[in-house]
């Protein structure tokens, strides 16, 4: 067992497996009493089971730590209310909150229905809110805790994932804005985009050149986690890790700017809008048009 998170209490979501197991273990060897909620669903959501959290309780105490299971579902005003409200009542405190949960519904945009679209939302972005919020208030009373959502490097954009990667974009803008708004209470909130080997990244229709082990990114969260990370200033950010790789993503900003007298009309734009502000290249499209390449050549989809 180590000290890193001696004396702290963290939540995390999603913890039943893969990444979220890892951070729930990582957070406990490390000295945390952790709150391990996984509502036990599978991939797309459906299925949920409560021994799925339980589970991870057992191999937290077989180890020497504590740790306590809530198998609600984060996506309710309700149940994100209770994961804080069970660190409270038992251990007497929240110091931070990691929220993992998620599931999987591919389509593509055209086709993509009401029901495939909701669940996604709702389990991501809105079960990373319904955390947030609960804790923040326990947080904001304490003066200190920690906020860490999982976005993904698709919240720049994804061929059959546009609800997945609408609701990590907004994971990120959810997280920036509670960095604003907590900080004067002493309460930090950053972002991870993980490339690790779990059930969803299996998934994947590519070969991914760079990519690590859940425990890679319970590395990073228990830091992020800690009174170092703290006293660092470390707020706001998105981070990726995979593998060996920690990276951190640019905050947004403007480009290029111009300007007429008089006003924009649609002639005008036509003539300036190309040569003087012109246009970000997308990184995804570029991708894309990579691959869509090698595959008309027979080459894998990332060869170099």
């Amino acid at each position: 067992m180590g000290n890193f998170l001696a004396g702290k209490v963290i939540a995390v979501t999603g913890a039943g497996r893969g990444i979220g197991r890892a951070v729930a273990l990582g957070a406990a060897a490390e000295g945390a009493r952790v709150v391990v909620n996984d509502y036990g669903v599978s991939m797309d959501g459906a299925s949920p089971a409560s021994e799925v959290a339980e589970g991870v309780v057992k191999e937290i105490e077989a180890a020497g730590g504590e740790a306590v299971a809530v198998a609600d579902d984060v996506s309710t005003m309700a149940g994100g209310q209770r994961v804080v409200d069970v660190a409270v009542s038992s251990y007497g405190r929240l110091d931070g909150v990691v929220c993992v949960a998620g599931i999987l519904r591919e389509r593509m945009l055209f086709n993509m229905s009401e029901e495939e679209w909701d669940p996604v939302v709702a389990t991501h972005l809105k079960g990373t809110f319904t955390v947030f919020r609960a804790a923040s208030a326990v947080m904001r009373q304490q003066r200190a805790g920690t906020l860490i959502g999982f976005t993904s490097g698709n919240h720049q954009g994804s061929v059959s994932q546009a609800n997945y990667s609408a609701a990590k974009g907004g994971i990120i803008s959810l997280v920036r804005s509670a960095a604003l708004g907590l900080h004067k209470y002493g309460v930090s909130a950053n972002a991870v985009a993980p490339v690790a080997r779990t059930r969803m990244s299996a998934n994947v229709p590519m070969e991914l050149a760079e990519i690590g082990e859940p425990e890679d990114v319970a590395a990073l969260v228990v830091y992020l986690l800690s009174d170092r990370a703290a006293e660092q200033g470390i707020t706001g950010q998105v981070y990726t890790v995979a593998g060996p790789k920690i990276a951190v993503w640019a905050q947004p900003r403007e480009l290029r700017a111009a300007y007429a007298s008089g006003g924009w009309t649609p002639e005008r734009i036509a003539e300036f809008l190309p040569g003087s502000v012109g246009a970000d290249p997308m990184p995804m499209l570029l991708q894309l048009e990579r691959m869509e390449k090698a595959a008309r050549e027979g080459a894998r989809p990332n060869a170099q």
